[in-house]
């Protein structure tokens, strides 16, 4: 298939790959699957931990390290002096790298390795013929990526998921990365609202609402043979960070213990809480029903969806969980917290059951409710893959993302909040 552009696209994160990040790597895959030529940049180097399987093993060899590249002083002195072939434009960015910089030396300190970091990224992008930079979360690497933009006058747009960037929007000067970029691809109806908010309502046609996607094939597997009566393995995946709310899971598995003695938790994934979480789950008398197994494959972690009864989310903020579109998308049933873009992709009730965060009574009820009604649990997990494969589908979300990447280059008029379906055929 020919490139629907004229060049290359060029990804843009902090990290890629990264286990946690799968779904970049699944947007990148279903682009190139559309014909578009898309180069990866990340802005520092994956560690080891993260190269889980054979894709990320093969996009961590194909992608352009801008911290990298910006210690090594001759490279990043030739890209200098190519920047100051126009002067203006680099006094220019290197005044809008400062002027929106947060308070404080410290963060002006910052502000000016980003601008060292783009000058790098724009001589990268410019050597290798790239029309359009897109970047993923709005933070640092985005800060980059405007800062390259502005550098080499090659158009960017970014992916804007939260929840970090939303509450500091102001830090993360949201309003100007908004109005300088050619669109924003908001991944929930209130990640867009909330980007309404930090901008100007003169920009409010450039946001955009596009999920983040799976491939439900991947996922597609019998719940259970017929006659088999579903038990009580629980399964969470995730970062073992506090944002998880891990803590209120394991109080809430406490209480659900009394009545459901054979239950069992999975922990897939790895972050700066394990060892924490570890000792509490000991000091609650949990540890011979939990096991932590770190970071997982895409086919394990499908393979574990396969072999559960139920996924557990307890976080305390979140976008819009990719998580639970795969467990959904293996017709698991899910238990969630009501917060952010969740209630957009699990209806509570039909798919899966949604409590106030951080209430471990509710969470154990909700839990002891699904384990209690197999019944239910298989009705709600075939009511979660239609869901996302009707919506949170990786190619139908990729080519809606190809449209505003043409819509962008042929500058015509800007495409609505959500595609029509004659759009995308």
């Amino acid at each position: 298939m020919s490139n629907p552009l004229n060049g290359p696209i060029a990804y843009l994160t902090g990290e890629y790959p990264r286990a946690t990040d799968t779904f970049i790597q699944r947007e990148v895959a279903a682009l190139r699957e559309l014909g578009f030529v898309v180069q990866t940049c990340s802005i520092r180097r994956t560690g080891p931990e993260h190269l889980v399987g054979p894709e990320q093993q093969v996009e961590a060899a194909r992608t352009f390290h801008v911290l990298e590249a910006t210690a090594r002083p001759v490279q990043s002195l030739r890209a200098h002096l190519a920047a100051l072939r126009q002067p203006g434009r680099y006094l220019r960015t290197l005044a809008l790298a400062w002027r929106t910089s947060p308070a404080g030396f410290r963060a002006h300190r910052y502000q000016l390795i980003y601008f060292a970091e783009a000058v790098i990224l724009a001589h990268h992008l410019q050597a290798g013929g790239v029309v359009h930079l897109h970047n993923h979360i709005a933070k640092a690497s985005c800060t980059v990526a405007m800062l390259a933009s502005a550098l080499s006058d090659i158009p960017y747009s970014f992916t804007l998921h939260g929840p970090d960037d939303l509450l500091s929007p102001e830090h993360w000067r949201l309003d100007e990365k908004i109005a300088r970029a050619a669109f924003v691809a908001c991944i929930s109806d209130y990640c867009r609202a909330q980007a309404m908010l930090a901008s100007d309502r003169r920009h409010w046609d450039r946001l955009h609402v596009v999920h983040c996607g799976i491939d439900p094939a991947r996922y597609d597997m019998p719940r259970r043979t017929p006659g088999h009566t579903p038990g009580a393995r629980l399964l969470f995946i995730g970062r073992l960070a506090a944002v998880k709310g891990l803590p209120v899971l394991f109080a809430a598995l406490a209480m659900v213990r009394t009545q459901r003695p054979d239950l069992h938790l999975t922990l897939i994934g790895d972050g700066p809480e394990r060892k924490m979480l570890e000792a509490e789950a000991r000091d609650l008398g949990l540890s011979d029903c939990m096991s932590f197994v770190g970071y997982k494959s895409q086919d394990a972690v499908a393979q574990a969806l396969g072999e559960a009864d139920l996924l557990v989310l307890p976080s305390f903020a979140e976008g819009v969980p990719v998580v639970l579109m795969e467990a959904m998308a293996a017709r698991l049933p899910v238990v969630a917290t009501r917060i952010a873009g969740v209630p957009e992709l699990v209806s509570d009730g039909e798919s899966g059951l949604l409590v106030a965060a951080g209430d471990e009574t509710a969470l154990a009820r909700a839990i002891l409710q699904l384990l209690a009604n197999p019944a239910q649990m298989l009705r709600m997990g075939a009511a979660g893959r239609d869901k996302v494969s009707h919506d949170f589908n990786t190619m139908t979300e990729a080519a809606w993302l190809g449209i505003l990447f043409c819509s962008a280059s042929a500058g015509g008029p800007r495409p609505g909040k959500r595609p029509t379906p004659e759009s995308l055929t």
